[in-house]
């Protein structure tokens, strides 16, 4: 017989017996489902942090803060270097012949959540060529803002998880009372978890002067970006850093990414190590159940290597069982499933969906795959060094 065919075989019987052993199976798959589910729906949340951060609107679109800020929150721009960012060269003009530039305001402000805790949401004022500059920005509910009127648009996210936030629903912030006039569509940005206002307005009631923290604008194409860029770092007038936005997203999603992915991995390392364990004893177990069998097999003419082939066959087997179940829970529990987070130099209660990607799927299933090989491989050599005369005697 081919060593193919002997493969083949000792396989087969491997798999055939895997009913007669479920309980002792089901531990391998129970495990390594713990360890891909935990791993998928952490690593789903940077993916869904990240990815809720650089979605953007125009490709073409850059923002300008001030020198060493490392976060918009931060920032701090005169109305003069606003002024004189609009006059920059590369901008593009609008309908009316006005440069797509918007001059923000963003501070925090406290509100309590739908279910009874504090919270704090982004606050931000542009005036109405913002809607110009952001497009991704859609009513869907209401009407915008009026400038010189304490009055507020509010992000889908953002009404979902505050209360108080329905349409004409009158809000006290710092003795202003605002109105919710409308509701907006952040097409999935960070600018669905905001609160938007005229910025006039809003700077007026919070007593700030007429500075912002950024301005925002739209290049007459993505080439444009370094022309416009040299023009404003080369104004001694100016001490400002500029960026492209996917640039200053990636930044600003940097760092809790990063923790996300350390907990996903340490947590999922220690569970993996408990579920290689659990593999190991469960083939261990296989491997001497079936001894005589083994045994057997080699004294007729099997070689080691389908014994060695076949246990692998099995661990495997287990493990992509264990790892698509896993990943269907993820799947099933996780995405899309909508949470609030603090978002870092973002500021405030940032929303987004947990994302559970093809790629996670993937990697998840490839820990399981890694687990299960690990876990099979001692039992494997163990049950291909058996002695044949010792395990035909046992009983």
């Amino acid at each position: 017989m081919s060593a193919f065919r002997q493969i083949a075989a000792v396989t087969a019987i491997n798999i055939r017996s895997l009913p007669q052993r479920i309980g002792t199976s089901s531990v391998v798959v129970i495990g390594i489902a713990g360890v891909v589910a935990v791993l998928i729906s952490v690593l789903a949340m940077s993916t869904g942090f990240i990815k809720t951060l650089q979605s953007t609107g125009p490709e073409h679109r850059a923002i300008v803060v001030r020198t060493g800020s490392s976060a918009e929150l931060i920032s701090v721009l005169t109305n003069d270097a606003a002024l004189t960012i609009a006059d920059a060269a590369g901008i593009k003009k609008g309908s009316a012949g006005r440069p797509l530039v918007s001059p923000e305001t963003l501070l925090i402000v406290n509100l309590t959540k739908k279910d009874g805790e504090n919270g704090t949401a982004p606050f931000r004022g542009f005036t109405q060529d913002g809607f110009a500059v952001h497009p991704e920005i859609k009513m869907i509910g209401g009407r915008p803002f009026r400038p010189g009127v304490t009055e507020m648009i509010v992000g889908k996210a953002a009404q979902r998880l505050y209360s108080g936030l329905d349409l004409d629903a009158q809000v006290k912030l710092r003795g202003a009372t605002w109105t919710v006039v409308g509701v907006f569509d952040g097409s999935g940005t960070s600018h669905d978890s905001e609160l938007i206002a005229d910025k006039q307005t809003l700077n007026s009631a919070y007593q700030r002067g007429d500075g912002e923290q950024s301005v925002w604008v739209v290049l007459d194409s993505q080439g444009s970006f370094q022309a416009f860029k040299d023009a404003i770092t080369a104004n001694p007038q100016l001490q400002v850093d500029v960026s492209t936005e996917q640039e200053f997203q990636a930044q600003q999603s940097s760092s809790l990414s990063q923790i996300l992915k350390i907990v996903a991995y340490v947590v999922g390392g220690i569970m993996a190590i408990g579920a290689i364990f659990g593999a190991l004893n469960t083939m261990y177990s296989a491997v001497s159940t079936r001894s005589r069998e083994i045994a057997t097999l080699r004294a007729i003419g099997f070689g080691p290597a389908p014994v060695v082939i076949s246990v692998f066959v099995e661990a495997l087997l287990l493990a992509l069982i264990g790892g698509s179940i896993g990943a269907l829970i993820a799947w099933v529990l996780f995405n899309g499933y909508s949470v609030n987070s603090v978002g870092g130099g973002f500021g405030g209660n940032l929303i987004f969906d947990l994302a559970v990607t093809p790629a996670l799927v993937g990697l998840g299933i490839t820990w399981a795959c890694v687990i299960g090989l690990i876990g099979g491989l001692f039992p494997a050599i163990r049950a291909a060094r058996l002695p044949v005369a010792t395990a035909l005697r046992a009983v």
